[in-house]
């Protein structure tokens, strides 16, 4: 079981936004924002520690967007 399936709905969804804001800005601004799925976001959701996904969520938050 990975562990992107007990992350919440709305949390993933907020991770997934930052994940496209930061770390696929160019890929989208180069081939647009269809390009980059979920699947591809997820991908690199997984590829890092549960702890950075934690600290991304409370950025999140706290920057409010959520």
């Amino acid at each position: 079981m990975s562990f992107i399936s007990t992350i919440k709905s709305q949390d993933l969804d907020l991770l997934r936004g930052i994940v496209r804001k930061v770390h696929f800005a160019y890929i989208e601004e180069k081939h647009g924002k269809s390009f980059v799925t979920n699947a591809e976001c997820d991908k690199l959701i997984e590829s890092i520690a549960p702890e950075v996904v934690e600290d991304m969520i409370r950025f999140g938050v706290n920057k409010g967007l959520r």
